[in-house]
């Protein structure tokens, strides 16, 4: 019997595994961003736009922090849920997914397993519902992955902090409310703070000319004598455990939402081969398209199958750093690989906006380094099975 595919691809029925709030989370999503990126996600990638009213949009659907607890404005939903959500975001566009994991795993997660109470009530439901977006202050210009090494410093001056230094390559600096930061102290020991937009000495500028993540808005945060209220320090971590932990969840994030993007070439490859005549048949008929496409829906299906279970193991609280790096690693690596096969079989309408071919290729250059390269992570499962850490 032919494989009869859905709206979800689902080669080895892993919808048994999922329950029926995950399915109707999924949809949800799913026609959200059918409806609202789209339609108008290649022309807000050729003109290089961020939607800013597409952050509001993401806080009725339940994007923002959907782990996080109820009482602070969050979904109170488990990680394959937010998987889920991370996947269909990203079928739409990694850049849109970018913006929504940037505020749920990076600002809103450290806030609230990092912050105080008082913090928790006065930040997350703003973000939750998308009244204020947030980003994420780890990456500096000569500090990329040795985050340990950087140069940004607070200085205890009674009270309040000076805040100097810069961060680089920030996902949605230019439009943000807040900025969560990671700076040394004058012990050396890397601190979080919460800044607010309107800090004097506080700037964001944009980061123009990319060729990915066109439809996503990047930026550098210029620390210049920035004072920060005592009260706005994250009190409950020390050291750089505290935003590798938030990039645990990112990555986690990042290891299903690329799942989407691979979906979306996939799906686009399939049909086009079968619309496609040449030599008076359809090109999916010939031998080296349909090795494509097989090859393409094993490595989607495998990669479904490690991000399921790493989700019933983060739902568990047993998913290692380790595992979430392998999950991420692979992910992207096949949705690259995917994109780039995908773009042969379109031929050379696979360059054009009339496809999301292109588009998802390029964006994926930027995933496959962000939030840990691919290298990086290779190391990290390299040192896990060795004893050896090759990067020190």
């Amino acid at each position: 019997m032919a494989y009869n595919p859905t709206e979800f691809l689902d080669y080895y029925n892993i919808d048994d595994l999922l329950t029926d709030e995950h399915k109707l989370i999924r949809k949800s999503i799913r026609d959200f961003v059918k409806k609202e990126i789209s339609p108008n996600i290649e022309k807000w990638a050729q003109d290089a736009h961020f939607p800013s009213e597409i952050v509001k949009k993401f806080g009725d659907v339940g994007a923002f922090g959907p782990t996080i607890p109820e009482q602070y404005g969050g979904g109170g939903l488990d990680y394959i849920s937010y998987g889920l959500i991370m996947q269909e975001i990203e079928r739409g566009d990694s850049g849109m997914r970018s913006t929504a994991s940037v505020q749920g795993s990076l600002v809103m997660y450290p806030i609230y397993a990092y912050g105080s109470e008082e913090q928790r009530n006065k930040y997350l439901p703003k973000l939750a519902s998308g009244e204020w977006l947030g980003c994420f202050g780890l990456t500096e210009p000569d500090h990329g992955s040795n985050p340990g090494g950087m140069l940004t410093n607070i200085k205890d001056m009674g009270d309040h902090y000076l805040l100097n230094g810069a961060k680089m390559w920030i996902s949605n600096s230019p439009e943000c409310q807040i900025a969560v930061v990671w700076a040394k102290n004058e012990q050396g020991r890397i601190k979080g703070l919460i800044v607010e937009r309107g800090m004097e000495g506080f700037t964001t500028p944009e980061i123009h000319n990319k060729w990915s993540l066109r439809a996503s808005c990047t930026g550098e945060l210029v620390f210049n004598n920035v004072k920060v209220p005592k009260e706005n320090l994250l009190p409950n971590i020390d050291g750089l455990k505290g935003p590798l932990g938030c990039l645990d969840s990112a990555r986690f994030g990042i290891a299903w939402g690329a799942i989407g993007a691979a979906i979306d070439c996939y799906e686009s490859a399939l049909k086009y081969s079968l619309e496609r005549i040449q030599f008076d048949k359809p090109i999916a008929a010939f031998q080296l398209t349909q090795k494509k496409l097989a090859e393409m829906v094993t490595e989607i299906t495998k990669a479904q199958i490690m991000v399921w279970r790493l989700g019933m193991l983060k739902n568990e609280g047993k998913a290692t750093t380790q595992q979430i790096s392998m999950a991420k690693r692979n992910s992207v690596d096949m949705a690259l690989h995917i994109a780039r096969e995908a773009r042969q079989i379109h031929g050379g309408m696979g360059i054009t906006g009339e496809y999301p071919i292109m588009r998802h290729m390029m964006n994926l250059e930027s995933v496959i380094t962000y939030e840990g390269t691919h290298d990086i992570h290779l190391l990290i499962t390299g040192a896990d099975v060795t004893g050896i850490q090759a990067f020190k």
